[in-house]
């Protein structure tokens, strides 16, 4: 190991897929050591994990940094945004975790935001008009569909609680993971006792909303981590709230984040509320908010267009007249749960690359169309695209975003922008700076400016209008799971 300058913290993702660790020098933002291992999706109709495989992989990742991560002096945990944790009275999962891109609760959704004064109410209460991604949708559906296991649960949680939990035994939370629950109430920052109880989730089962900048807890004694007794442990947030403190963000700087899903999200200083549920209103990390737009195909949905292609994913052929709709999972933004893929405009002379590069012209419009929703009025509309997440190296990807959004598209050199952000949040903790500060001092957001090209207004539009013609046709699927 390197020697480091200041005091070493660690920073953990936990993903979808895997759970990444970072130990880095607070003072430079050097990474000296880091670990990786990967845990399971369940497939089928429900997206389901068992949480016990997050701490496994945490365990696992850790024990790959050596030495490293036993002279952290603060860890925290960032993790996959909405998922429901439910446990017994002994602290074990009573279940599978419901995962953000299981979609069966799309009729609880439906039915609560109708039961509780329609989608203004909910955008004026809550930040959000929630959808089949938001915790509390999975509990309605739970509780609807599985009362044995909502009876059995004695604390609910999501995911990186449930780890942090695990770290010090406490049951915590913070502002920017409760913001995306749908159970509590940005205007309030508390949870909303009416929604909990239209739901039948008792506020006791939840956990304490941690401030930013306040102490966790501390590592409590464990054989299987290699931290030292009494390690800081910072809040912890969810993965975009953690993705913006790892760039440092300022308010109004627009990030694409290109990954399993999709999302659009800029730093806000007035809380945000959206009645037409295309923009979340999320809290963010620090006290402000992170208004997010999120697609649940992105880069699996495209890379998945290209095997069936039998394709590279960087074997796009630039084409029109044909468009795709890469909704493999239903979509979210568009709010259409139940729909599947569409394919438009196929001629004897449209090429399997051009079919490709649709697929990704499909992918960026929903992200794009999300964009201005999220940006405010005093947002510098020219500045550059902050390009994050695993499809912002492709060059498909970038060509893509330049050419349908008319904008210069910056990619940060650094990686793992999750994992970096809660170790400037655990810096944070320890020095008492603002996390976001400290992610600007290491200079996580440098790296190349891609200069703007003349947007592509006729493909904007031709998607556009597919969509529209089509929506009777892919809301017809809603509901199907």
């Amino acid at each position: 190991m390197s020697a480091a300058e200041g005091p070493l913290v660690v920073g953990v993702d936990s993903s979808t897929q895997s759970t990444k660790v970072l130990v880095v020098d607070a003072a430079t933002g050097q990474v000296v050591a880091s670990g990786q291992a990967p845990h399971t999706v369940s497939s089928g109709v429900g997206r389901e994990s068992d949480p016990r495989q997050w701490w496994d992989a945490l365990c696992t990742a850790l024990r790959q940094c050596g030495d490293a991560a036993h002279e952290a002096a603060a860890v925290s945990v960032a993790g996959q945004q909405h998922g429901l944790v439910t446990l017994d009275g002994h602290g074990e999962p009573v279940r599978p975790a419901l995962l953000w891109n299981d979609v069966r609760s799309a009729p609880q959704a439906r039915r609560l935001v109708e039961e509780l004064g329609g989608p203004k109410t909910w955008a004026e209460r809550t930040g959000s008009v929630p959808g089949a991604s938001f915790t509390v949708t999975k509990w309605a559906w739970l509780a609807e569909h599985e009362p044995e296991a909502a009876r059995s649960t004695a604390a609910v949680r999501l995911p990186h609680d449930y780890l942090t939990g695990l770290l010090t035994g406490l049951g915590t939370t913070d502002r920017g993971d409760a913001s995306g629950t749908g159970w509590w109430a940005s205007a309030t920052e508390a949870y909303d006792e009416e929604i909990l109880a239209r739901v039948g989730l008792d506020p006791a089962l939840l956990p304490r909303v941690v401030r930013p900048g306040e102490v966790a807890g501390t590592v409590r004694d464990s054989h299987e981590l290699p931290f030292s007794k009494g390690t800081l442990v910072a809040p912890g947030t969810g993965d975009n709230a953690a993705a913006a403190l790892g760039l440092g963000l300022r308010p109004g700087t627009p990030v694409l984040s290109l990954g399993t899903s999709g999302t659009v999200y800029a730093v806000a200083r007035q809380r945000p509320a959206d009645p037409s549920g295309t923009v979340a209103g999320f809290a963010d990390a620090r006290g402000d908010w992170l208004p997010l737009a999120c697609t649940l195909n992105c880069t699996l949905a495209v890379d998945r267009v290209a095997a069936l292609l039998g394709l590279d994913r960087e074997a796009v052929e630039p084409g029109t007249g044909v468009t795709l709709l890469p909704y493999l999972d239903g979509e979210r933004t568009p709010n259409l749960p139940g729909a599947s893929g569409l394919l438009h405009g196929l001629r004897h002379d449209t090429t399997a690359g051009q079919l490709l590069q649709a697929a990704y012209d499909g992918a960026v419009h929903s992200l794009l169309r999300a964009l201005d929703l999220v940006l405010d009025q005093d947002a510098d509309r020219t500045a550059p695209l902050l390009l994050i997440g695993g499809g912002a190296r492709g060059t498909a990807w970038q060509q893509t975003v330049r050419r349908l959004s008319g904008r210069p598209v910056q990619v940060p050199r650094a990686g793992e922008l999750v994992a970096l952000g809660a170790a400037a949040q655990a810096a944070g903790v320890l020095t008492g700076e603002d996390p976001a500060a400290v992610a600007r001092r290491w200079r996580t957001a440098d790296g190349p400016v891609l200069e703007a090209v003349e947007r592509d207004e006729e493909t904007l539009n031709r998607i556009s209008g597919v969509l529209s013609d089509a929506a009777p046709l892919l809301e017809r699927g809603t509901g199907s799971h």
